[in-house]
């Protein structure tokens, strides 16, 4: 159902280098860029994530409560994703491991404060 979430950023190029780096982990290329966003997915006809300069020209900040969740095919890619975004500068909001039954999760907060998440359900 969701087409596409943006999250905002005060540094589009230190975003995008982050998201540059991390999305590739899972195939994530651009898809679509001006000079106010930059856009990611697998495939143009898939959810994306985007990063996005806020419109009113305001600072952007996080949202208490607001979180993106990437969903994966593996254990290993929530791992590996959770792993290479704390070498990128992420900051650690919950190790990847085991969050109830059937569902494998890791959380984390990107360069501007934005919380992700990366899981396997099943």
């Amino acid at each position: 159902m969701i087409g596409y979430v943006t999250v905002g950023t005060n540094n589009l190029e230190r975003a995008s280098a982050f998201y540059d780096a991390l999305l590739a982990e899972i195939g994530a290329k651009r898809w679509m860029e001006s000079d106010q966003f930059v856009a990611w997915a697998v495939a143009p006809d898939k959810p994306s994530l985007g990063v996005i300069k806020p419109h009113d020209k305001r600072p952007a900040t996080w949202g208490n409560g607001t979180m993106v969740a990437l969903v994966v095919d593996s254990r290993e890619k929530v791992d590996q994703l959770y792993k290479k975004a704390i070498e990128l500068g992420a900051m650690d909001e919950g190790a990847a491991g085991p969050r109830g039954e059937g569902f494998y999760a890791a959380y984390f907060r990107d360069l501007d404060g934005n919380k992700l998440n990366v899981f396997v359900a099943g």
